[in-house]
Order: C-alpha cells, then sequence, then structure tokens
C-alpha cells in the first residue's frame, strides 16, 4: 500500500483545525494519504481534483466533499484555487462512535447551501479574529457537527470499507498514544508492550500503513508540537526542545530544519518580521 499517515494537530485557538488549501495558487499535489480526522474540502473559487479510495471526483465552484477518518485521499490543484479544509477529530464525536460504528456519506456535495454558508461564515469570523471570535467560531462548529450527524451519516456501511477503516484505525490508536506521550522516553518496545504487540509487529504495522517507521514518526510528532510553541509562545528555543521530548536544543533544531528546511530561530525571526510588516 503506497500511502503514508498524516499527522493532524488542531488551530491553537479553536478545538478542531481549519486553513486555507495549501494548493491555492495551483501545480500543487498532494499523495495518497489518510488520517484519523474528519475532513471537508469546500471549493470556493476555481476547482481541484480529488481522490476518495480510488474513486474520483472533480469538485468545482460551489462544491464540497466529506471524507472519513482513515479514508485514503489524494488531491490535485492543476489551477488555482480558493479552498476551505476543516479537520475535525475524531474525539469530538467519540460518545457517537461507542454506539455504532460511525461512518459519513463519501461523496460530492453542491447543493446543501446550508453546510455552504456555514463553513464560509466560519472562516470569515476566524480571519477577522474580532472580540470573542472563538465562541462565535465553536457555536458554528457545534452546529456543523450536529449537521453531519444528522444529514450525512452513512446508514447502511459496507463490509469491506468497515474493515479497512478498521485496520487503520488500530494504527491512529496508536498514534493517538503517542501524541498523549510524546513527550516521554517511549520507546518502540515500550508502545508494543502497551498495546500487546510484539515489537517486530509493531514495527511492520508503522511501515506497512504509515509508510514511516516508528522512530521518525515520532520524531515529527515532536517537531510538529514544538513548530506550534515556536510560532505561539516566547519560549526559549532550548525551552521548547526540552518540554517536547527532545535532550537539547541542538537536536530539535536538526530535526526542525530537516522538516522545515530552515533553523526554528531563523523561522522564528522571519515569521515576526512578516508579522511587524502586516501591522504597518
Amino acid at each position: 500500500m503506497e500511502f503514508k499517515h498524516e499527522l493532524v494537530l488542531p488551530n491553537s485557538d479553536i478545538p478542531f483545525r481549519m486553513f486555507v488549501f495549501e494548493g491555492k495558487n495551483g501545480n500543487y499535489q498532494v499523495v495518497k494519504h489518510w488520517h484519523n480526522t474528519v475532513e471537508i474540502f469546500l471549493v470556493l473559487e476555481g476547482k481541484i481534483d480529488f481522490y476518495l479510495n480510488s474513486q474520483y471526483y472533480s469538485l468545482e465552484k460551489g462544491q464540497f466533499i466529506l471524507v472519513n477518518s482513515n479514508e485514503i485521499h489524494s488531491i490535485e490543484a492543476p489551477e488555482e484555487n480558493y479552498t476551505i479544509v476543516l479537520q475535525i477529530p475524531q474525539e469530538a464525536l467519540e460518545e457517537y462512535r461507542k454506539e455504532e460504528y460511525l461512518l459519513f456519506k463519501s461523496t460530492r456535495y453542491e447543493k446543501d447551501s446550508e453546510m455552504i454558508e456555514l463553513i464560509r461564515e466560519m472562516y470569515q469570523i476566524y480571519s477577522e479574529k474580532k472580540y470573542g471570535y472563538e465562541l462565535e467560531v465553536k457555536s458554528y462548529y457545534y452546529k456543523l457537527l450536529h449537521i453531519l450527524l444528522t444529514k450525512y451519516k452513512e446508514r447502511n456501511v459496507d463490509k469491506e470499507r468497515i474493515r479497512q477503516n478498521r485496520q487503520l484505525e488500530k494504527l491512529s490508536r496508536i498514534t493517538n498514544y503517542i501524541q498523549e506521550n510524546y513527550r516521554n522516553d517511549i520507546t518502540l518496545e515500550s508502545v508494543a508492550e502497551v498495546f500487546g504487540f510484539s515489537p517486530t509487529y509493531l514495527s511492520r504495522i508503522f511501515q506497512k500503513y504509515a509508510s514511516i517507521n516508528y522512530k521518525t514518526y515520532l520524531l515529527n510528532v515532536r517537531v510538529e508540537y514544538g513548530y506550534k510553541e515556536l510560532v505561539n509562545t516566547e519560549l526559549s528555543i532550548n525551552e521548547i526542545a526540552e518540554k517536547n521530548g527532545f535532550p537539547d536544543s541542538r537536536s530539535f533544531a536538526k530535526a526542525f530544519s530537516k522538516r522545515y528546511g530552515v533553523l526554528p530561530s531563523t523561522y522564528r525571526k522571519e515569521m515576526k518580521k512578516r508579522q511587524e510588516s502586516a501591522i504597518l
């Protein structure tokens, strides 16, 4: 299976992730991947080519698509577009998932004006960040969750679809555990013991379903959380390193540079310059 697992972290100020698709300038491709969040792509301008479970969808202005957690998908954006993406953590719907195997209808939609306007308004409010915006965005978010449950829930789920989803869900439980404990010294052996697997089997799961080895995945998690603190706090590089499971600032800088192509200190300086320029 040639696809990879993607780590998804919520925005720092809301309980989900919302952003403008990074392929907005066109000539952009996202390879086959999966993650343990429900995802919505809403195209407001232009078009994108979407592949979900090997099924092709052409998404044009005013159309959106739902992607269940653990479903394999890829995107091609040959042209300029303006697409809003929402990624909803599994925990948001956990109590409903306990009752039954919860999946949403994975198809293209274009006539649900309520959903389209809801997402559009959410992002507008979030972008403007006026006083109390967090509360207003969250109110829209819970409305969206209610619409998903009452309007888009799959009634008759294909058994093969459930089987594949559960295979990836097995790894999702492990990656969730890693995200909760990444600050600690968690080895492949210790995680395997927690889940009752042999280290060899756990290593094989990562290679098969995440196309990455355990050590690299853990390092990526630590770098991602370190990145969030780099851009959202005034902690020193050394404090960020120690807080996120790195032995020292040098090891954090090395891992950060490998992932983002620049040292964390340089990235922070450039970010502050951009913020100051935006204010002026």
